[in-house]
């Protein structure tokens, strides 16, 4: 049964200060392109009731450089991404992943800060800021906190945000090495992730896969054995440890290992020749 929009409250923030408050004071849920709410409005899952409506804060949807790290604001949309030549030039990953999220209406409203706070494994920008080692930033009216982005998830859709906490943006050291990304899916976009993945060939190998667990999970036996020198059937052999899929409606969890695997063997691959 579909949500009743009469039983819900939406209240639209005219700063940043004024959403922090309502968040601490009133325990309402941020909102921004609301594209996975509609979803669950739709479905009658949606649980939260009272909403602060983050769009018109222009200020947390800013992509910038703060001396050499990249900067994107909560509020940048998949469009914005995908126009930003700072994202281009310094996370090129993350624009091929924007062009695959759902399709141009989806594009225009999702914004990065609502993929990655919305914590599901199959969230496409995920691996990308896993394999980046990309920090969080959380503002609450009290203090601000600033958390890798490894340690920012602890299960199935849960994160150490605390409630009173709003994520404001993602920054991106800079990053050495062939960026890579590929996304399996019943189609090339507009479609949930089967097996997303995001990788930097470097000094230091970084491998990220996303809908092979209950969160994003950085392939770290996979990677040590890249990164020591051994052979991609070693890496493809560790990458067992570091994975744990599932069979659910949209695939199963031997066919996520294959491709997963495989997807390992074909960055390894395609980046030796760059």
């Amino acid at each position: 049964m579909r949500t009743a929009i009469s039983e819900l409250n939406l209240h639209r923030a005219a700063s940043v200060t004024d959403a922090l408050e309502l968040l601490r004071d009133e325990q309402r849920t941020p909102i921004a392109g609301a594209t996975d709410l509609y979803v669950a409005l739709n479905f009658g899952t949606l649980t939260p009731r009272k909403f602060v409506d983050l769009w018109p804060l222009h200020e947390l949807r800013q992509i910038s450089m703060k001396q050499n790290t990249l900067v994107i604001g909560a509020l940048a949309t998949y469009t914005d991404v995908i126009r930003s030549p700072l994202v281009a030039r310094h996370l090129p990953m993350l624009v091929e992943a924007a062009r695959l999220v759902g399709g141009p209406q989806i594009q225009n409203r999702g914004t990065i800060g609502g993929n990655v706070a919305n914590a599901s494994p199959a969230g496409d920008s995920l691996p990308v800021f896993a394999a980046a080692d990309a920090t969080v930033v959380l503002l609450s009216a009290s203090e601000e906190r600033r958390v890798a982005f490894r340690e920012f998830y602890t299960g199935y859709r849960a994160t150490v945000m605390r409630p009173e906490e709003l994520l404001v943006s993602i920054e991106v050291p800079p990053i050495d090495g062939t960026q890579w990304f590929r996304k399996v899916g019943t189609r090339a976009a507009q479609a949930i992730s089967k097996v997303v993945v995001a990788a930097i060939r470097g000094d230091v190998p970084r491998v990220a896969f996303g809908s092979v667990g209950p969160t994003v999970v950085r392939a770290w036996e996979a990677e040590r054995m890249l990164a020591s020198g051994a052979s991609i059937d070693d890496a493809a052999d560790a990458l067992t440890k570091d994975i744990a899929p599932i069979d659910d409606i949209r695939s199963t969890a031997d066919y996520r290992q294959r491709v997963a695997t495989n997807l390992l063997r074909r960055f390894w691959s395609e980046t030796a020749r760059v």
